[in-house]
């Protein structure tokens, strides 16, 4: 009996564990969910510092500034970024500075360039030891101040963060060249039937060639995951426990084909003698036929056994095996964004399964617009080519009506969005 999309993700998540930690790079991390706390060690920025180009000064020496009476001051030294000024700030002096050059002693303020007579000075070919001030400075103007960003002693990235540009960042800034995150998952890819080559074999009559394994190596690879690819499992018990075996020592075991009720498709057979096949049927459109099991005796790994028609493939990939894989790497946003969008055709859906339609989805002002792909046949991987949404026609329902408002899994956001 089949059972319903919920159910199958539910039993399948009760199954899949947060992987063990690993210590890389930080620049090999990205992506991945962090395993410690990251607390720091120093303070960021070190030291008060410019963070404009300008001059550093007292700001009680710049009282009453104006570009009809300008504050001359002596120009007694100039700091920058890594070259820092030894000299003090007194009554009446300034240091010029550069962004990021830790700011002088005696100074409370840096005037930017464009508030001082520099260009003017320049051009008249005057003396550069004195500056005029133009405008009159507070206290803490342009000034970044030691531990602003980070504090010493401060938890700046929790246990369970994903490491995105900006995190590998901060890690980098605290001096970590490595970090400490759950490792990704090594995932094993079958592809099974006697019809499939290798897709650098030229086809025979009733041959076609093995995309399924380059596609869900491609999921996978997009979600975090690492394949592994086996090859192609031929249509024999031989054959099949070969491949098998060499899948034991990944994570997960992913097959495509072999798990329907035809008379060849033994898939579900062989995992049933070196495992336990917990369901393989499920209430949708495509992807009716999928299996879900744990494989081996001494070390059981999850396997999911996905339908042979390469949309069906796909479509079950993203609904069951994508958020297995961000569990496994201790993720806990496991859903794939929605849009409510309006349907730009009638779609029928007479068979009481829910139906994921493949579609363009657009932006018109506020709305979204969901305009199907075309043919929706399960063999039809174009339709995939050129959809960046799913939409979800519910079971029962017959179907929706053009101007209909349907719920859509967005697969990307890159079209029109």
């Amino acid at each position: 009996m089949a059972i319903s999309v919920e159910q199958a993700q539910e039993e399948i998540l009760g199954y899949i564990h947060v992987l063990g930690p690993e210590r890389k790079p930080i620049l090999e991390c990205l992506g991945q969910v962090l395993a410690e706390d990251i607390h720091a060690e120093s303070e960021i920025p070190p030291w008060d510092n410019s963070a404009m180009d300008g001059y550093a000064v007292r700001a009680v020496d710049t009282r009453g500034a104006s570009e009809a009476s300008p504050r001359v001051l002596s120009v007694i030294d100039e700091a920058a970024a890594g070259s820092p000024s030894q000299a003090r700030v007194a009554r009446g002096m300034a240091i010029r500075i550069m962004t990021g050059a830790p700011l002088p002693a005696g100074a409370d303020a840096v005037v930017q360039f464009e508030h001082t007579d520099e260009q003017i000075r320049r051009a008249s070919m005057e003396d550069a030891s004195h500056i005029g001030i133009l405008r009159p400075a507070k206290k803490g103007l342009n000034i970044r101040n030691r531990g602003e960003d980070i504090a010493v002693g401060s938890r700046v990235l929790p246990r369970g963060t994903v490491l995105r540009p900006a995190e590998i960042g901060v890690l980098a800034s605290l001096g970590h060249s490595t970090a400490r995150v759950v490792r990704r998952p090594v995932i094993s890819v079958l592809a099974t039937g006697d019809e499939l080559v290798d897709i650098d074999v030229p086809l025979a009559p009733g041959k076609i060639h093995n995309s399924n394994t380059y596609t869900i190596a491609a999921e996978i690879t997009r979600y975090g995951g690492i394949p592994r690819i086996l090859g192609i499992g031929r249509d024999s018990m031989e054959s099949l426990n070969e491949k098998i075996d060499e899948s034991l020592s990944s994570d997960m075991l992913i097959t495509c084909g072999g798990v329907s009720r035809g008379d060849y498709d033994m898939v579900k057979n062989v995992l049933a003698q070196r495992g336990q096949i917990n369901f393989w049927t499920v209430h949708m459109k495509p992807g009716k036929p999928l299996a879900f099991g744990m494989i081996g005796r001494d070390r059981s790994i999850p396997h999911l056994g996905l339908p042979g028609n390469p949309v069906s493939s796909m479509v079950t990939f993203e609904q069951f095996v994508r958020p297995a894989i961000l569990k496994m790497l201790g993720k806990e946003n496991l859903a794939k964004p929605t849009v409510l969008a309006i349907i730009q055709r009638d779609v029928t859906n007479r068979d009481g399964r829910r139906e994921l339609v493949r579609v363009t989805v657009t932006r018109h002002g506020r709305e979204y617009h969901a305009v199907p792909t075309g043919p929706q046949g399960s063999g039809i991987l174009t339709s995939m080519v050129k959809a960046n949404g799913l939409a979800i026609i519910p079971e029962d329902t017959g179907g929706v009506k053009k101007g209909d408002v349907v719920r859509v899994q967005m697969l990307d956001w890159s079209r029109s969005l």
